[in-house]
């Protein structure tokens, strides 16, 4: 909360464009509604993800209302660096405002353009915006011109259009404006699971020379180097593939039971509710039960239930 980490304004905070001049694939967790919290982000940290972005919050509200900062945005200062604030909003002004309450715990904002969900675009958030270029402009702009930090990343998460040459109009539009990289997840905003376009993704990366990050169906480190290979994108962001295995960026096939003990642990230290604390489990132990585990592990109603069934069955 952010009344927890007023203290923690001598965090180390961290130039995220360090991961982009690496030369290494940068690893990145994906902003995920109720998943990509604290606590997950301390787990896929443990198992070589370089970058975690929160959930998206409402900008409008997290500056309105201490209520929404509270509950909207935790961090700490041991390790959750470099850390990218995702924002949803449709105003200059008050994105700046919600940058500069996060700028003394955070590494960077990210604009969201790229949320596909009804509700988003019928307020003016999300992908919407990727047909708003001059709003996306305006706002960026803004935050540049008022967050004083010179190492404070500003990036946004777009989708593609249908006519390829919009995006990559909006990308050029975008890096001229003071973006520090796009992510580009490669579906259009009527697409749901349909096939990536990593061929839409490699033309960007070729128009841009602002670092150009992947999204879209990446469930393995094998994925990883295969997006890259394809793409020639400087980063891969991954969602459900870490839900499902968030050693997946340390080269592990399916969940290792070490990474569910460290999940165990980090839940129980950080005080996580229950049901987030639950739904993790069985995303993360999809591909190692049996059908008749699943019934029985996913009805599981208290942390002493679920605790006791993971010492019976794994030891854990």
């Amino acid at each position: 909360m952010i009344g927890d980490i007023v203290e923690t304004k001598q965090c180390q905070l961290k130039d995220p464009m360090d991961l982009f001049r690496s030369g290494h694939v940068v690893k990145i967790c994906a902003p995920m509604v109720r998943y990509s919290k604290l606590p997950f982000r301390t787990l896929v940290r443990k198992y070589s993800c370089d970058l975690c972005y929160t959930p998206m919050i409402v900008a409008a509200d997290f500056v309105r209302s201490a209520k929404a900062r509270d509950s909207e945005f935790t961090t700490n200062k041991v390790g959750d660096h470099p850390l990218i604030v995702q924002f949803a909003a449709k105003e200059a002004q008050v994105l700046c405002d919600a940058a500069r309450i996060v700028c003394p715990f955070a590494d960077g904002i990210d604009l969201n353009c790229g949320c596909p969900q009804r509700w988003a675009m019928a307020e003016g958030y999300g992908a919407c915006l990727i047909n708003k270029p001059e709003l996306i402009r305006d706002m960026v702009r803004h935050v540049r011109n008022q967050i004083d930090n010179p190492t404070f990343s500003v990036s946004i998460k777009i989708r593609i259009h249908e006519d390829l040459k919009r995006t990559v109009d909006l990308c050029q539009k975008a890096e001229a404006t003071g973006v520090s990289w796009i992510t580009v997840h490669g579906r259009s905003v009527e697409e749901r699971h349909q096939p990536v376009h990593y061929d839409a993704i490699k033309i960007i990366k070729q128009s841009m020379s602002i670092p150009i990050v992947a999204n879209g169906d990446i469930k393995t480190l094998k994925d990883v180097e295969n997006v890259h290979h394809l793409t020639g994108a400087d980063g891969v962001m991954v969602a459900r593939g870490l839900l499902a295995n968030p050693a997946m960026f340390a080269g592990y096939e399916e969940t290792p039971l070490k990474c569910i003990q460290d999940w165990v642990d980090i839940a129980l230290e950080h005080g996580t509710p229950f049901t987030c604390f639950h739904h993790h489990l069985m995303y993360m132990m999809e591909r190692i039960t049996s059908k008749q585990e699943k019934k029985v592990f996913n009805v599981l109603s208290s942390t002493s239930a679920v605790l006791d069934y993971l010492n019976d069955h794994y030891g854990v």
